[in-house]
């Protein structure tokens, strides 16, 4: 495994920067969150930015995924809309984003575009719901098998997909060799999904990007380590055990007030229990 470390938590920091500040610390990997300040994918001078992080990343030797979870690039009034389970004209903007991510996956070599389902209007039938996310999850893998980019699917509290029996669901009506599963570790002590490690054998073919960090069950809140309730412990040995490649990224959007001290904190943690 090799840790690495999202950029949502440096959103106060240049991402030139924060590679480098990443990288001297010692992260392995860098899950890449496409937002405004950074890798914006409608961004005129696109091309010029990948081109400086895809150097960036060869020479500092950090493998990357790219994170599709910016608050408001999309909607500047509404945190995370259109989702894939908003009516279809909706959904396109969010597909033509997933689209973007995916050829800026493709570009920089990222091992995987990291997304979520959303979550619908209120009223809007499970079954609607259902309909609109396969056809956008089946359009997607199909633009991203071709391309050689896995779409890793995360479960998120709150959202239409939000434990591992949905994601099951999911993963089981879509059946496409490009679409497997971003496992957050916090969500799944978070909602009760325990034992921790039992999901990370479970999954062990189809486990493309993990994110972690401490949460308290009922709470979605991603905390410091050793500021919430999980034993890393035995997920840590899971991942051992089933000789999981992929990066294993730290999730603190909320402490960018403190990023480097809180990256290195993260890391020392990490490497304590490995």
């Amino acid at each position: 495994m090799h840790f690495g470390y999202n950029t949502n938590g440096f959103a106060h920091h240049a991402l030139e920067d924060a590679l480098v500040i990443l990288a001297e610390l010692g992260y392995e990997s860098v899950a890449l969150t496409l937002d405004h300040q950074a890798l914006n994918p409608y961004d005129p001078h696109l091309r010029h930015a990948l081109k400086a992080v895809r150097s960036r990343l060869t020479r500092s030797k950090l493998r990357c995924v790219v994170e599709t979870g910016a608050r408001f690039l999309l909607n500047p009034w509404r945190k995370h809309r259109p989702t894939l389970v908003d009516p279809p004209k909706q959904a396109e903007k969010r597909f033509d984003f997933l689209r973007r991510a995916v050829d800026i996956a493709q570009q920089l070599g990222a091992e995987a575009v990291s997304l979520w389902s959303g979550a619908a209007e209120p009223g809007t039938p499970e079954r609607i719901q259902w309909k609109r996310l396969l056809a956008g999850c089946k359009a997607l893998a199909d633009y991203a098998g071709p391309r050689g980019v896995r779409l890793a699917f995360e479960p998120e509290p709150g959202m239409f997909i939000d434990t591992m029996p949905r994601f099951a669901e999911l993963h089981e009506q879509v059946q496409h060799p490009a679409l497997g599963l971003t496992l957050d570790i916090g969500h799944l002590h978070c909602l009760g999904e325990v034992p921790i490690a039992d999901h990370v054998r479970r999954w062990r073919d189809w486990l493309w990007n993990i994110h972690i960090e401490d949460m308290r069950r009922g709470v979605h809140d991603h905390l410091m380590f050793g500021e919430g309730e999980i034993d890393f412990a035995p997920v840590l040995a899971a991942l051992r055990e089933i000789d999981y490649a992929g990066g294993v990224h730290v999730e603190l959007s909320r402490h960018s007030h403190d990023a480097v001290e809180t990256a290195r904190r993260a890391l020392i943690f990490l490497k304590e229990l490995t």
